[in-house]
């Protein structure tokens, strides 16, 4: 449902969605996020039900639960060389996604969506 005025970026889900891609991706600002600022720019060019579907992205289940045993296996012994490289790679997909999401949803607000409501956020199954 279009909104006729912009939702406030200062306050709600939509700050939070901007902060959660700032600190995701601020540390790793390096070559390899480079390679998604293309496919960010051409998320302009989607129409909208296709930036909800970005806005709605999330990891794969499997990523998700691989990135998290990695986590704990960390806090109990340090990662093997194979597996410090896998958890590299599942973060720099993990600040992808969020990277997706938050663009989608700036662009969104911008065509006059209200996406200050978290519920429009949730994956679709």
């Amino acid at each position: 449902m279009k909104h006729p005025s912009f939702a406030n970026a200062e306050n709600g889900f939509f700050a939070e969605i901007l902060v959660e891609a700032v600190t995701a991706v601020a540390p790793a600002l390096n070559e390899e996020s480079q390679q998604v600022q293309p496919a960010l720019a051409q998320l302009a060019y989607l129409n909208d039900a296709a930036l909800w579907q970005a806005a709605r992205s999330t990891m794969p289940t499997h990523a998700r639960e691989r990135l998290a045993a990695l986590h704990d296996a960390q806090a109990h012994r340090p990662l093997a060389p194979a597996e410090r490289t896998e958890e590299q790679a599942l973060l720099q997909l993990y600040r992808e996604t969020v990277l997706v999401r938050a663009q989608a949803a700036v662009l969104l607000q911008q065509r006059g969506y209200d996406v200050a409501d978290p519920d429009q956020f949730t994956p679709l199954a």
